[in-house]
């Protein structure tokens, strides 16, 4: 007679079939949710008053939540290209730039999860805007396009593992004027940033944003349901981000924090220890390292981002790793909205109590060339920009010019902003005598890191970023609305 087979060999036998012999799991399925153009405050499990989100406060509850999470880029393409590649931007050659392209010899971690059997895809934008076909590439570098996640789940016929990017468009301009109040939002409880405004026109400009993230949170809610109807949920890393801080001025093709800080929530319940808040400073470049981890595949040498599967493996709140105490981002040419096509390159780096920029150009116009100013919000004013507009158009009143001054001006060589007691970046103190300690010791921080990542930009070296094409011809022209055009007394069109 047979003897029973004991319940701890079974599990011992159950364990070993599920993992490799270095202890890892088995193919696991990744959901990359992205917002686009969202800064990291603006939904309910991070602190805003205003927006409700349900479905992605429930999936920080039943993950890990970051609040020093940042982009490499305040900008679509360089931002999501970096992701990809897990390398900072002035190592992507012309994927540094909005409109651009993703050179074929850039490890992509979509392609080596490809070349190792997944089934992967994206819908809407993915990598981009560009052209991907001009470096060889025969699909978006985020994968196969897609209509939506259904569609890509229901033609995994082989039942392969999978990653999909569902790419949203909100809360990207254009915004329908008045949506968020309509809605029922409260326009008295909007907290306004002190670089804006604050006045009733900025208000309900915010709660048309917010009225987007809530679209949003409904393609969060739609996407987590189905994964359950199709019994997919449980084995799937759920990782949820924004490309790129909002379009509000100061925000969007800037270095300070609201263009670069955002949302970033990782929910994997079956191996990850959920309802966690980590403060540690990561990027979304480590995305690319971390997948591939998690999905047993080894990652390339030329990826400088670092993994985060210690942090997502372990128990630990707060800050878990202190070499994660700083955060390094690049800004190369957002729109066309210099002559010439010319961008203007600036680095970062950011830490618990100080944010420190260099400004490689400080002759050329940050928000690009009056009257314009394309580099603000939605290009070349052809659709409504209501915040944009009302400082553009009260720029002389008492209250309005210093923010002003602030977004749309130019801006000295180095900024160093002291967020201990400036949290939103409004004083530079880089020229004060008690500050030069600490900006010293920051410039040497940032330089030792570009040069070390072989930024050419800290080497004094040739760069080609202002003459790379723009794979979007019609940019080259600004044909602000008439409406635009009559309030500013604006050209038809400008040529750059």
């Amino acid at each position: 007679m047979s003897k029973a087979i004991p319940l701890s060999f079974l599990f011992l036998l159950l364990l070993f079939c599920n993992c490799t012999n270095e202890g890892k799991f088995g193919p696991v399925n990744f959901l990359i949710l992205m917002s686009d153009n969202q800064y990291v405050s603006h939904l309910g499990c991070y602190g805003d008053p205003v927006v409700k989100t349900p479905a992605i406060d429930q999936l920080a509850k039943d993950g890990i939540r970051f609040t020093n999470a940042f982009c490499a880029s305040p900008s679509c393409t360089p931002a999501r290209g970096a992701m990809l590649s897990g390398q900072d931007i002035w190592r992507l050659g012309e994927g540094g730039n909005l409109w651009s392209t993703l050179d074929k010899g850039i490890p992509l971690f979509t392609d080596l999860l490809e070349e190792s059997g997944y089934h992967v895809g994206h819908d809407r934008k993915g990598w981009g805007p560009g052209n991907y076909k001009v470096s060889g590439r025969n699909r978006n570098p985020g994968g196969y396009t897609f209509e939506n996640i259904e569609d890509f789940i229901d033609q995994n016929q082989e039942d392969k593992p999978w990653s999909f990017w569902l790419s949203s468009r909100d809360p990207h301009r254009p915004f329908e004027l008045g949506s968020g109040i309509a809605s029922g939002m409260d326009i008295e409880k909007v907290v306004v940033p002190p670089y804006l405004p604050d006045v009733p026109e900025v208000r309900s400009d915010i709660c048309d944003y917010y009225f987007e993230i809530q679209q949003f949170d409904k393609e969060v809610a739609a996407a987590i349901a189905l994964l359950k109807e199709k019994g997919q949920l449980e084995n799937t890393v759920i990782i949820l981000c924004s490309d790129n801080g909002w379009m509000m001025p100061r925000g969007l093709a800037n270095l300070y924090d609201f263009g670069t800080r955002v949302p970033l929530i990782i929910s994997y319940p079956k191996r990850f220890k959920s309802n966690r808040v980590v403060t540690d400073f990561v990027s979304l470049n480590d995305l690319a390292p971390t997948i591939l981890e998690l999905a047993n595949l080894e990652v390339p040498k030329v990826m400088t981002a670092h993994s985060l599967n210690s942090i997502l493996s372990g128990s630990d709140e707060g800050r878990v790793e202190s070499p994660r105490s700083f955060i390094v981002t690049a800004r190369e040419r957002h729109a066309i909205c210099r002559k010439a096509g010319l961008g203007y390159p600036s680095r970062a780096i950011q830490t618990d109590d100080y944010l420190y920029i260099r400004n490689y150009e400080p002759q050329r116009w940050p928000a690009g060339d009056p009257p314009l100013f394309g580099d603000i919000d939605l290009h070349m004013l052809q659709e409504m920009t209501p915040t944009k507009e009302y400082m553009m158009e009260h720029k002389d009143d008492p209250m309005v010019k210093p923010l002003y001054e602030r977004a749309f001006l130019k801006r000295p060589a180095e900024e160093l902003f002291d967020l201990r007691i400036d949290r939103y970046q409004m004083n530079n103190v880089a020229d004060k005598k008690n500050y030069q300690n600490v900006k010293s010791a920051l410039e040497q921080q940032l330089l030792n890191y570009l040069i070390e990542r072989n930024d050419a930009r800290a080497s004094g070296k040739p760069t080609q970023w202002d003459t790379y094409p723009y794979h979007e011809e019609a940019d080259w022209i600004g044909k602000p609305r008439k409406e635009a055009q009559e309030k500013f007394g604006l050209e038809a069109a400008y040529s750059y």
